[in-house]
């Protein structure tokens, strides 16, 4: 079997021959770590693109991954154009504020590598929605790049699987308007709420349309969210099932029926709110199933769920930063886990620069060994 084969095997509770290793990319600054001591070279970094680049796909294969869930094919589902990113304030610590082409006032601090804060939005009422936002929310057929669907006409030899990514049905309306935001707009118009929901709900819909309808040829179907932290979701899930769950099912109706029954989900944090919101809604696979503080599993939710509910991830990428021994016990720990079929361990996310890559290359083999 490919990897691709196996991998889709398992999340469909058929026979494999091999638990693929996979992972879920890394951050940038591992991988200067990574070339300033010695593993990389300076050619091997510059080629670095990004997920399922040959240059990322080269650095995987190196450490012994097989390939990176992340590896598909990316409509343009969000703001065409974005906004103009420009700094609009200039701190007297040297920070800056800065407006991101999604509309998001942020704080940019020099050599800060992790999530900025957010300091204000564009988007706050209705004009601003007509004016700035839903003009740039129409659907034209570019939208969907022809040149690249063209390439995934052909599967044969294809060796990992590649997905269908069908865009961000709630986390894009988070960061225009941020948490505070989308609750108050709730409280105070519901009907744009509503609105701006069902126009981002149907620009999805016919964009994984227009994909499908290219004759390229997809092994799974994606959202993407980030709409939870490690208490909980970032919205009601009363909310979320009334106002955002009918587009889900809507656009997993949609790929079902181009022969897509695997449909994988990333939110980070504590989702266990909204997976029973998501499965009634067609999405089968929960990705990345973040180990954290709150210790995600699929154990919990396979006995609540029972077979319905799939997973990619859930490997503690922390032991990575430590020795062989933790690694050891962290693969011991995924066994049982495994066993209960649908699930394909990967590192929880993307791979942080305490990192050490002796250590992911020891995963690796391990696992490898294990269920090779």
């Amino acid at each position: 079997m490919t990897h691709r084969e196996a991998a889709l095997a398992i999340l469909n509770y058929q026979p494999y021959d091999r638990l693929p290793v996979v992972h879920f990319g890394f951050w940038h600054e591992t991988l200067v770590k990574w070339r300033d001591e010695g593993h990389l070279s300076d050619e091997e970094l510059a080629a670095y693109r990004g997920d399922s680049s040959p240059g990322e796909i080269a650095i995987a294969r190196k450490l012994g991954f097989d390939f990176n869930w992340q590896s598909m094919f990316y409509p343009s589902t969000g703001l065409s154009p974005g906004f103009e990113s420009k700094v609009v304030e200039v701190h007297p610590d040297g920070s800056k504020s800065f407006l991101n082409g999604e509309g998001m006032i942020i704080l940019q601090k020099e050599g800060a590598g992790s999530i900025p804060a957010e300091i204000d939005h564009l988007l706050k009422d209705r004009a601003a929605w007509e004016e700035l936002y839903l003009p740039k929310l129409r659907f034209f057929e570019e939208r969907a790049n022809r040149e690249a669907l063209a390439a995934l006409k052909d599967d044969a030899g294809r060796d990992f699987p590649i997905g269908l990514h069908c865009g961000s049905l709630y986390g894009a309306i988070r960061n225009w308007l941020g948490v505070q935001g989308s609750a108050f707009l709730y409280a105070d118009d519901e009907d744009l709420f509503t609105e701006i929901i069902d126009t981002v709900g149907d620009l999805c819909y016919r964009c994984a349309e227009s994909a499908l309808a290219s004759g390229a040829k997809f092994d799974f179907a994606h959202f993407w969210e980030d709409i939870c932290f490690k208490n909980g979701p970032l919205i009601s899930p009363r909310v979320f099932r009334q106002k955002v769950g009918p587009h889900y099912r809507r656009i997993t109706d949609l790929v079902n029926r181009a022969g897509l029954n695997t449909v994988s989900l990333d939110c980070d944090g504590n989702i266990d709110a909204l997976v029973p919101i998501w499965l009634e809604n067609g999405v089968n696979t929960m990705f990345p199933i973040e180990v954290g503080t709150w210790n995600a599993s699929i154990a919990p939710w396979r006995e609540r769920y029972g077979k319905e509910v799939r997973g990619v991830g859930g490997a503690d990428k922390r032991v990575f930063a430590r020795d062989f021994a933790a690694v050891d016990a962290e693969i011991e720990r995924l066994k049982p886990l495994v066993a209960l079929g649908g699930y394909i361990p990967c590192p929880d996310h993307r791979l942080p620069p305490d990192n050490e890559w002796d250590n992911v290359r020891y995963y690796c083999d391990r696992m490898r060994e294990a269920w090779g």
